[in-house]
């Protein structure tokens, strides 16, 4: 099917293009020669060309009605055959439609949170598997993929990375631990207070300094981690998209929620300890990269793409539906509450992405101002453990 052409339609937001890579990998790893077109927010536009995956990138902004009318214009001149909605929302559906795709995939209403989006979608795809990233490859594989998740490696930029190097250097900071303690939700972010305690043992016991990642408006998280890190000295750094890869990328490992920053750096191979609470890591828990020293290359996507087309298999003959889904190969399967264990990615060797969830945590998607208590039960103390298992010991 060289002639097929793909349109994709992830608009938003970081974390989310990081879960959508490996499904819009297997869709390319299917057809090398055909057109795969990426739909996106302007913002995110770099992001998605450091993965090489599409053929041609088309940013929109959706809140402007010049810009929709523009692109729907454009896509529909292109005259695709396909187009793919992994994002689920009235916003993203409408535009196929009025683009005049004949063929457009996107998930059922078991799966879709905006109610009657659906509707819009000629193929409408009931998930059976849990983790978001597999839920995406699942409507890459009714769009002909040959498998449901496939490797993907985020392009480096050896300038960028000796930007960051110097900038870091000339403030006294050399091996360091990044923090992303912001998020999109107040109800999944970390206390701040707790992160200056943090960043506090991290700087006494291993002698690393603490680089603090805060978004646009995320100041007061840098004051209130400051103020309560003693003399840590953590350093707080902002900055373009390619900048913050060049950060994520440098860092010994990253300490966040569930969020954008993190699941980028683990996309780049970085170690990460991810502190849960009412998002569900079985669904939005870190996913691998294949190029993390303790996998086997395609070898690791080889084995999902077994195990969960055999489970999906079983299901689909049992009669199951979607409400009891697929567990990810790879999800961390163990809510934790007064110890650190590293997720089922850890089988090959040493542990590189570990999730902290309180046993109690209760899934909830409601973007509520208020820590989830969940979260509050995830100590300090646990929390750092989790680092020194990841970094070891002071060098």
């Amino acid at each position: 099917m060289a002639d097929a052409r793909f349109l994709v339609v992830r608009l938003g937001s970081l974390g989310d293009i990081v879960h959508t890579f490996p499904a819009v990998s297997a869709l390319r790893e299917s057809f090398p020669a055909s057109q795969i077109t990426w739909l996106t927010h302007p913002r995110w536009e770099s992001l998605v060309a450091s993965s090489g995956l599409a053929t041609e990138i088309w940013a929109t902004e959706t809140r402007s009605m010049a810009s929709l009318r523009e692109i729907i214009a454009r896509i529909r001149k292109e005259k695709f055959t396909a187009g793919i909605d992994y994002q689920g929302l009235w916003k993203s559906a409408a535009l196929p439609l009025f683009g005049g795709i004949p063929q457009r995939i996107g998930f059922s209403s078991e799966t879709i949170r905006e109610w009657g989006v659906p509707i819009l979608y000629t193929d409408r795809v009931r998930c059976l598997t849990t983790h978001i990233a597999e839920q995406n490859g699942e409507l890459s594989r009714r769009a002909g993929a040959k498998c449901i998740v496939a490797p993907f490696r985020l392009k480096d930029s050896a300038a960028d990375d000796a930007m960051v190097r110097e900038s870091l250097r000339e403030r006294g900071v050399g091996r360091y631990v990044l923090l992303s303690p912001g998020g999109g939700w107040r109800s999944k972010c970390w206390p701040p207070e707790r992160f200056g305690e943090l960043a506090q043992h991290i700087r006494e016991s291993l002698g690393l300094r603490c680089v603090l990642n805060c978004g646009p408006g995320e100041n007061y998280l840098a004051e209130a981690i400051t103020a309560g890190s003693g003399k840590a000295e953590p350093i707080a750094h902002s900055g373009d998209m390619e900048n913050l890869m060049a950060l994520a990328r440098g860092a010994e490992c990253i300490v966040g929620g569930d969020t954008g920053p993190l699941h980028l750096a683990i996309a780049l191979g970085t170690p990460s300890v991810s502190i849960y609470g009412p998002t569900d890591p079985r669904r939005n828990g870190p996913y691998p990269r294949f190029s993390s020293p303790d996998f086997a290359g395609t070898q690791a996507f080889a084995e999902v793409e077994q195990r969960v087309v055999a489970q999906v298999a079983q299901l689909a003959q049992a009669g199951v539906g979607s409400a009891k889904g697929v567990a990810s190969p790879f999800a961390a399967t163990s809510e934790l509450s007064s110890e650190v264990s590293p997720s089922e990615e850890a089988r090959a060797g040493a542990p590189r992405n570990i999730v902290l969830r309180a046993a109690s945590a209760v899934r909830d998607h409601r973007r509520i101002d208020e820590t989830d208590p969940a979260i509050l039960k995830i100590s300090v103390p646990e929390v750092f453990a989790a680092v020194c298992q990841l970094i070891g010991p002071r060098a």
